[in-house]
């Protein structure tokens, strides 16, 4: 069952965060469908200073940050990744959810094909093209098929920058699963 708008808007991106873990994202890009499992999340608010969106920090790279949940932002890492996070809250309220990693719904997919966030977005196709992106339609979507995980904890990957937030427990994978990023 497709996610509806309210899923986005909750108001707790941490929550949402957790939450999506066991989620199916899915994409039908140039005509092919591909999906897969949310195995690992990283939620981002403006609270904090690993946020692209930092004390409301509204420029160009982040202005589909102060969307109304339920949009995809899509931003480019190191000039070749794109990667897939989805806007929560409400306007003007930037929070959004990293997507690291799937486990592909494909039968006998590569091990590791989807093991991180700039792996899953080449395997759906997905590109900076779909930023703000309405996930509540029919190019990318997420639906939720009653898969359950146990969740691990952790802190985010890359952001030692953000002093004492990189400490934030704000990391969340599904416990043992084999396709979560090294």
């Amino acid at each position: 069952m497709k996610l509806d708008k309210s899923f986005y808007l909750d108001g707790d991106v941490v929550q949402i965060a957790k939450s999506l873990v066991g989620k199916e994202l899915h994409a039908t890009v140039s005509g092919i469908h591909k999906a897969g499992i949310i195995v690992e999340t990283e939620a981002y608010s403006y609270t904090e200073k690993a946020c692209h969106a930092y004390l409301k920090r509204n420029t160009k790279r982040t202005k589909t940050m102060f969307m109304a949940g339920g949009v995809a932002y899509i931003y480019i890492c190191y000039g070749i990744h794109h990667l897939f996070n989805i806007v929560t809250n409400n306007n003007e309220i930037p929070e959004a959810v990293l997507v690291r990693a799937l486990e592909p719904l494909e039968e006998n997919a590569e091990l590791r094909v989807t093991s991180g966030p700039g792996k899953l977005t080449k395997y759906l196709g997905i590109s900076k093209k779909f930023d703000t992106t309405d996930l509540t339609g029919n190019k990318i979507w997420i639906e939720d098929n009653g898969h359950d995980f146990q969740l691990d904890l952790s802190k985010r990957i890359g952001i030692d920058y953000a002093e004492e937030d990189a400490d934030l427990l704000w990391r969340f994978t599904a416990k043992d699963n084999k396709w979560v990023s090294k």
